[in-house]
């Protein structure tokens, strides 16, 4: 049974102006998110996607995407994936974030999430690999969310 993200995300895309009614949704419910202005892409099982646009307000005092604008694009890309796969009767929380800044943030990020579906069985520790991609393809900020799943109560 697809979950509430995911059943949103399906009825959504497909209709124009579909994705950016989903973002705004999904900063609805969690509204820190919405200080980015992520832009949805893709939702899916194990993968999803986003575009942190660059701009003023998400800037540092040398003109780049600060670090933890980018930390909160893929953390929604990480919450986004997790609704989209966590199995029916469990819930997940995130337990640890481990990055690495490797280029400057010079452009609009495609901020992405990944996930092998095997994790989500062997729990409860679930790794979620994570990475922020400039315009022209530099990998700039790359790591792991580390996911607790567990039974509902």
């Amino acid at each position: 049974m697809a979950t509430q993200v995911l059943a949103m995300w399906e009825k959504f895309r497909g209709v124009p102006g579909g994705q950016r009614a989903f973002s705004l949704a999904f900063t609805w419910k969690a509204p820190y998110f919405r200080s980015i202005r992520p832009r949805f892409v893709q939702v899916s099982p194990n993968y999803a996607s986003l575009v942190l646009p660059k701009r003023r307000a998400v800037q540092n005092h040398i003109g780049t995407v600060h670090a933890i604008a980018v930390c909160n694009g893929l953390e929604a890309a990480m919450g986004a994936l997790a609704e989209a796969t966590v199995p029916n009767g469990k819930r997940w929380l995130p337990k640890g974030m481990e990055v690495a800044y490797l280029a400057k943030s010079t452009s609009d990020l495609t901020c992405s999430a990944e996930t092998d579906p095997d994790a989500w069985a062997a729990g409860p520790d679930v790794p979620v690999r994570v990475k922020a991609t400039r315009d022209d393809g530099t990998v700039v900020v790359e790591g792991t969310i580390n996911l607790w799943v567990t039974d509902k109560k």
